[in-house]
Parts: C-alpha cells; structure tokens; sequence
C-alpha cells in the first residue's frame, strides 16, 4: 500500500460537480493499493498516518500528530500512485490491485481510521476532483513494510 500524505488546513472532493467530502485542519490521504496488500498494510498504514508528528507545536517544531490536534483524514483512492513509468510512454498499472480487493481494502483503510478520527471520503473508482490547502507545505510518501522490499 502506498500513500501521499498532505497537511492540509482544509480540502474537499468533488464528483460530478457535487461536495462528496470536506475537513478542516488534517491530513489529505491519497491510497494506492498494491497486488497483495493485506488488511496489516492498511492497518500499518492507518497507525503511521494518525500518529506522525507532523503538524506544529508552540515552538513552530514538528512535534503533534493528528490524533494531538484532533484533526481530520481526507481519504482519496488512487491506484495511479501503483503506475510505473520506467519504460515506455504509457505507465504500467500491473502492480495495481485489482478493483474488488482494492474496494475492500479502501474501506477497511476507511473503518480503521474513522475509530480514532474524522474521516471523509472520495468516491471509489470515480472520477474525483480534489481541493486543498496544502498547510506548509508538508507532504510525504508513505508506504506499507511490504511495499518497501518491491
């Protein structure tokens, strides 16, 4: 599994024009889900995501995490984080996992995290517009134990 991070100080989707999903201050989830991946990726994942100390304290250090500042998770499914572009003119999603596994284990990602904090959602397999305020800006590319030996 294989996640692009963002601090936000607020982001929203769009489908068809229509706010399906919206926080304030929080972190914007971008999920890609690997062949393979397991429901221990995305709770691995969850855990990182909600307890990195990525937003500000009174000093201005990276010292608070979501679950410190009560924020929110913006989550957005995107299996092109899979692609791989080192050949060719056309990116190889064959790492991607397949639609049914994907959806199962976007909404398991979903579940885990929505029992520690706010969660709001893109639509799975649609075509999403994303909004945000990158706050910093910080971003960071996480991936699941397994990702990291492929």
């Amino acid at each position: 599994m294989r996640a692009v991070i963002q601090r936000v100080s607020s982001a929203a989707v769009h489908v068809d024009g229509q706010c399906v999903g919206s926080i304030g201050r929080g972190i914007v989830v971008l999920l890609g889900i690997a062949r393979g991946d397991t429901h221990q990726d995305a709770e691995y994942l969850v855990d990182r995501i909600i307890h990195l100390r990525i937003f500000p304290d009174q000093q201005g250090k990276m010292n608070r995490s979501l679950m410190d500042i009560g924020g929110s998770l913006l989550v957005v499914s995107q299996f092109t984080l899979l692609g791989d572009c080192r050949r060719g003119r056309r990116p190889s999603f064959d790492r991607a996992a397949p639609p049914d596994h994907a959806k199962m284990l976007y909404e398991y990602f979903l579940e885990c995290a929505a029992q520690h904090v706010p969660v709001s959602s893109g639509i799975f397999q649609a075509m999403m517009a994303v909004q945000l305020i990158n706050d910093g800006p910080v971003t960071f590319l996480l991936e699941s134990d397994r990702m990291s030996h492929v």
